[in-house]
């Protein structure tokens, strides 16, 4: 039941929206961009992101270079996790800002938006430490997952 609701909250349109703003990012980077969503948890915020961030498999890239974005609904939480790859180049502020981005949008309903947006800047950013290689390989998903 709970996801169905995480799998409703953006409509099939702007799913697709999301999803082709991660394969544009991805155009920009070797890195891995993933959007998880799921309507309720009971865990710490923090450690339910590295839980799935675990369970989505994104700590196996060969670069350790994926970011996860995790929102969940009931809580009205965000959250965005760069692996140790990343980490050693994108500061913590940087997240934390696109994070503000990304909550000033959620508040004015705008969710697609607010992801398209900080996936968009995410792949631009990337490409800076991670640019796109020619045998780059998809090694993720872009779907989206749910919960």
């Amino acid at each position: 039941m709970n996801k169905e609701k995480a799998r409703n909250f953006l409509s099939k349109k702007e799913q697709e929206e999301v999803i082709n703003a991660i394969k544009v990012a991805e155009k920009n980077t070797s890195g891995e961009i993933r959007v998880h969503i799921e309507y309720d948890n009971e865990s710490n915020e923090e450690d339910r992101t590295l839980e799935l961030f675990k369970k989505l498999e994104m700590h196996q890239t060969k670069d350790r270079n994926a970011v996860l974005f995790h929102f969940c609904i009931s809580e009205k939480s965000l959250a965005i996790y760069g692996d140790k790859g990343i980490h050693g180049y994108v500061k913590q502020e940087y997240w934390n800002n696109l994070r503000d981005e990304m909550i000033q949008h959620f508040k004015e309903s705008k969710f697609k938006e607010g992801l398209v947006n900080a996936i968009l800047k995410t792949g631009e950013k990337l490409k800076n430490y991670f640019p796109y290689q020619e045998d780059d390989k998809n090694e993720l998903s872009d779907e989206i997952s749910f919960s």
